[in-house]
């Protein structure tokens, strides 16, 4: 702004032609923008997948490419188990929700688990002697062959045991023993076509059930639902029960778990927090700027450019991700309290007796706008710093959303308002007004205010905790996540974000480094603490044995076979013939072609971009989930170091996401709390630049209210983490946009820049706030910091603005032409 004088009637020749050209090429762009949105919500590409808001892996690329091959696995089914005193109680709930669930959703699949079990018999039968335990293993290779003689009659003569095959082709029983090992992994075991699991901490029995949806789980419209259709079904089964005499007593405990369930959970809360702080910012806009200007054009200009806004971040994210998440819709539906300030302040502004036209008008404000909007899109921009793919999405979202409100403004609203003046209401006078209340404090006093805060938040500092576990960033615990919880305790299910990573040169030295690593794995279960549960490892070399071990196992058994028999045939006087196997080994192409492997073939990596080799072991959990406490796994990472140390274990690495996740949080809290301090610096000199010696009254609101916000965050316990400082950073570049405009406008002006800033800011306080309700701590941590610090900073606006008697100093000019009416 130029100076203190009257503005001219007539200023000089500006190409007023070129301002109109510019509304009418934005016109055509928001055109394109219009119709893209219009086919993009038609069918919308909105994620809910969690992992794809998880940061990147400093380390290896391993890991993430892991964890989305682990969740593919089971992303499409969901396990439903009816519990009872008794298994015939369970079983009848359990007939009883699988006829109502049919009919009710038919195209949910229902996966029979007893089928499944005779597949997976079949189809090792001709690899059957290539099969061996460790145990098996150990004793066959002492065994004498007169006892393994005595006890395969035993065998052939015993009634009532249990053989997975005929005697003949087992006559050592060792393929049971196999198959009994392969079954401890899980409590569940196939019955009556369903998965039966007896508790034995609650003396119940369950009766679980198994459907699989036939889309993704994260494909998402709007609606919960696999979650109603269950909630009926179970509804409708409670019904039949109570009209039967028998029924009737019989109390059913219903569990529901899955990853379709979990995230249509949370893409409902999403959807409905974005409705709520969407809808909430907007009707506050509505509300005050009818308030403030007694006038339905504002409301429909300003409301024009909240819509670009946020369809221009829509597309931009869609544009650059390929998608948008859904956190990204609910965290740019705030973004609807900051785009309106462009536009509250020129209608702001507007109200002034002395109004130039509106195009000189908005030739005035373009340098304050222009800052307010630089300053806005570099405080969301250092998010996309963070290689948290949500951040950066919500980085692209709300840069270009507030790009677009402020063209919009800039290139609009001086063709769309012909008014010549607006009415003042009484509340938009008030608060003029209310600013001759407010002592504009002097260098000194400032220094004194500045004193005490430094005090206050130093003392508040000595109670300040950070965090950066990952686990503080979980939603509080829901009745469905408590569920999920109990489902895994039961079927002891193994963990998704703690595992092994094993690699190799080649698929059978990953196979016989995972062997490897389930003979150490004996070992250490010999040696472990006796507070730690006992655990087991999921692995591919379970039901896939490298070639090199199905030889040594076939071997083994061959020999001893044929010797037992020939014992036996002598015994009985008959000629017995030992069958045939397959003659060549079982390859892993082989089993991860056949369907037997779908349940676990997602742990293979396969080929990596490195050239090596990778799978995944998993850890299983036992004995009601104690082997998932964080001692044990320390204990085993620990072991497992150990061991690549000296050499007894290669290409074997512990992976901790959580532990990785939680690393790189604290990493970039430090680096981005650095970042903060550069750019207040890099603020300061920018507006010093501009303003001269006023800039620390521009500067000074922010860093005040930023202090003052950590030591309330530190006094009322909520500990530090990084998303606090990446909202630190959103208030530097909002929280200057305050003290800008209080020192943009001199003398008389001052009433209606305040005007705006009271407007704007509890517009903005409002959709912030909105947004600390959401049950994403993520999201919370981001509106808690910003609902205490923004109110300080229109307070220290005011308090802080030049006097205007003293407000005389001419700054510098953006642009050195003049606009035409």
């Amino acid at each position: 702004m130029s100076s203190t004088d009257s503005i001219p009637s007539t200023p000089p020749c500006y190409p007023q032609t070129w301002l109109r050209w510019l509304a009418a090429l934005w016109l055509l762009a928001v055109l394109m923008l219009a119709w893209n949105q219009w086919n993009f919500w038609h069918a919308p590409k909105i994620s809910t997948d969690v992992f794809a808001a998880l940061p990147s892996d400093r380390q290896s690329t391993f890991s993430n490419q892991a964890l989305q091959h682990i969740a593919q696995s089971n992303e499409r089914r969901i396990m439903v188990l009816a519990g009872a005193n008794n298994w015939e109680q369970a079983q009848v709930a359990a007939v009883q929700f699988k006829a109502h669930i049919t009919a009710i959703e038919p195209t949910l699949t229902i996966l029979n688990a007893e089928h499944d079990a005779s597949n997976l018999i079949d189809f090792y039968t001709p690899w059957r002697d290539a099969l061996l335990t460790d145990a098996q293993r150990s004793t066959l290779g002492s065994a004498d062959v007169s006892a393994l003689s005595q006890q395969a009659l035993a065998r052939l003569y015993g009634l009532g045991q249990m053989q997975v095959t005929n005697w003949l082709r087992d006559p050592l029983g060792l393929w049971t023993d196999w198959w009994r090992q392969q079954s401890s992994m899980t409590s569940a075991r196939p019955q009556n076509g369903f998965l039966r699991i007896d508790d034995s901490a609650t003396e119940k029995t369950y009766a679980a059930l198994l459907l699989e949806i036939p889309d993704s789980a994260f494909r998402f419209d709007g609606h919960r639902r696999w979650m109603d259709a269950i909630e009926l079904a179970k509804k409708q089964v409670h019904n039949d029960l109570a009209a039967t005499s028998e029924g009737a007593n019989i109390p059913i405990k219903w569990l529901f778990a899955g990853i379709p369930l979990l995230a249509e959970d949370g893409a409902a809360d999403g959807y409905a927090e974005m409705n709520t702080i969407g809808l909430g910012s907007f009707i506050a806009v509505i509300v005050l700027t009818l308030l403030a200007f007694f006038a339905l054009r504002p409301i429909a200009l300003i409301s024009l450019s909240l819509a670009i806004g946020c369809a221009a971040g829509v597309w931009a994210t869609v544009a650059v991700f390929g998608e948008i998440h859904v956190l990204t819709i609910v965290f740019g539906a705030s973004l609807v309290g900051v785009a309106e300030d462009f536009g509250i302040h020129y209608f702001a502004s507007r109200l002034q007796p002395s109004a130039a036209s509106r195009w000189v008008l908005m030739r005035r404000l373009l340098p304050g706008l222009f800052m307010a909007l630089i300053t806005s899109v570099i405080g969301y921009a250092v998010l996309a710093i963070v290689p948290f793919p949500g951040l950066r999405q919500m980085a692209v979202f709300s840069a270009v959303g507030l790009i677009a409100a402020f063209i919009t403004v800039v290139c609009w609203f001086p063709v769309l308002d012909r008014a010549k003046s607006l009415h003042e209401g009484a509340i938009a006078r008030a608060l003029v007004n209310s600013l001759e209340h407010i002592p504009a404090l002097s260098l000194r006093k400032a220094l004194l205010l500045s004193l005490c805060v430094g005090i206050v938040s130093a003392l508040a500092m000595t109670q300040l905790r950070v965090s950066d576990d990952l686990r503080s960033l979980q939603p509080q615990a829901s009745e469905l996540m408590g569920q999920q919880i109990e489902a895994s305790r039961l079927l002891h299910l193994p963990s998704m974000v703690q595992f092994v990573l094993v690699q190799g040169s080649s698929e059978q030295q990953v196979l016989e480094r995972e062997e490897a690593l389930q003979h150490q794995l004996a070992q250490w279960q010999q040696e472990r603490p006796k507070d730690i549960a006992p655990f087991k490892l999921q692995m591919l070399s379970s039901w896939i044995p490298s070639i090199a071990m199905q030889h040594t196992n076939r071997n083994l058994v061959t020999e001893l076979e044929k010797n037992v028999l020939s014992r036996v045939a002598a015994a009985l006087d008959e000629t017995l013939e030992r069958p045939a196997f397959a003659s060549s080994a079982l390859t892993l192409q082989e089993w991860l072609n056949a369907p037997v492997s779908a349940s676990i073939r997602t742990q293979w990596l396969g080929l990596q971009s490195d050239g090596q080799f990778a799978s995944v072991v998993l850890l299983a959990a036992q004995d009601n989930g104690l082997a998932r406490s964080r001692d044990h796994l320390l204990w085993l990472a620990n072991k497992i170091q150990n061991a690549q140390e000296d050499g007894s274990l290669q290409g074997v690495t512990w992976v901790d996401r959580i532990a990785d996740i939680s690393d790189l949080m604290q990493h970039f809290r430090v680096q981005m709390s650095q970042l903060l301090l550069i750019g207040h610096l890099l603020v300061l000199l920018a507006l010093a630049w501009r303003f001269g010696q006023d800039a620390w009254r521009a500067w000074l609101p922010c860093a005040l209210a930023s202090s003052l916000c950590i030591a309330i965050l530190a006094i009322i316990g909520q500990p530090i983490q990084l998303f606090h400082i990446l909202a630190l950073l959103l208030l530097l570049g909002m929280g200057v946009d305050f003290g800008t405009f209080m020192v943009e406008h001199k003398g008389k002006e001052q009433g209606h820049a305040w005007l705006a800033v009271v407007i704007g800011g509890v517009v903005t306080i409002h959709s912030f706030g909105l947004l600390g309700l959401s049950k994403t701590p993520a999201l919370h941590a981001f509106g808690t910091t910003l609902l205490i610090g923004l109110p300080l900073s229109v307070i220290f606006s005011a308090l802080l603005r030049p006097a205007p008697s003293l407000h005389t100093q001419a700054y510098r000019p953006f642009f050195s032409r003049g606009v035409s009416s």
